[in-house]
């Protein structure tokens, strides 16, 4: 999968409504061993707005924000949440073992690691008993956005242009998570949510997905003219699958929940 060339400044233009979740999330988490200063990781920390999150829980904590976008830590740096320290590193390939964290967090990231569930082993081993993994992922896979940037990708125009692969790695269902969580040595609690945000302004969604699921494909067509093309095709798709009405464009989108508490 081609890394896409991230930007900030289009991500965090619906920031209130990418790190609600996380909110939600945190409210699932226990007491972590070193209160009121834990160690947390934050793992795909990107703009730091999911940084700023855990610093309000953890006012005292020490907190790392771990990254493969240098564009992304620039910002957290910068603006996200500039007390914290930040890593540039792969979500795959990170080991936490020597940061002994207190928690794993991760917000809307492990979508877009491939085999992300068996990375859940090697945090939980890295964490002392009472310690907590928690991450929350889109759910929304076979939702008309996904679906309809799929098919487009695979029509024979686009298809010549960006070939055949893939633009998310995927997730699983909830019950994959609990499994894999209980077998790691966690307590369990998993769930998921559908929110029903209301977008304004115009082609919302299109907006939407072009700070998230749009990259990898805004990143392989470097052309201005072929995208603009392809973002006039998606987004007369997304107008169809997601009507403006009277207040705005309802936008549906489910996540999944996990939080994990090493077992002693």
């Amino acid at each position: 999968m081609t890394a896409p060339v991230w930007d900030p400044e289009q991500y965090l233009r619906f920031a209130d409504e990418r790190t609600r979740p996380l909110h939600d999330l945190l409210a699932r988490v226990p007491a972590l061993p070193h209160e009121p200063a834990p160690t947390v990781l934050d793992i795909g920390c990107g703009p730091g707005n999911s940084t700023a999150v855990l610093r309000q829980r953890w006012p005292a904590a020490r907190i790392t924000g771990i990254d493969n976008s240098a564009e992304m830590l620039a910002a957290a740096r910068s603006g996200g949440e500039p007390t914290a320290d930040y890593l540039l590193a792969d979500a795959a390939d990170y080991d936490p073992a020597g940061a002994a964290p207190d928690a794993v967090v991760s917000n809307a990231t492990l979508q877009w690691v491939p085999g992300h569930i068996e990375l859940l082993p090697r945090w939980a081993e890295a964490l002392e008993p009472g310690g907590v993994i928690a991450f929350q992922v889109p759910g929304n896979f076979g939702s008309p956005s996904h679906t309809a940037l799929a098919e487009l990708r695979e029509s024979p125009r686009w298809r010549a242009v960006l070939g055949a692969e893939a633009t998310r790695s995927g997730v699983h269902e909830p019950a994959a998570y609990l499994d894999a969580l209980a077998g790691a040595g966690c307590d369990a609690d998993v769930w998921e949510t559908t929110y029903s945000t209301l977008l304004t302004g115009p082609d919302p969604v299109l907006e939407w997905v072009k700070g998230t699921a749009l990259r990898p494909v805004l990143t392989r067509l470097g052309d201005a003219a072929e995208r603009a093309a392809f973002l006039a095709e998606y987004g007369a798709l997304l107008r169809e699958a997601y009507p403006a009405g009277p207040h705005g464009t309802v936008f549906p989108f489910r996540r999944i929940f996990a939080v994990g508490v090493k077992r002693a």
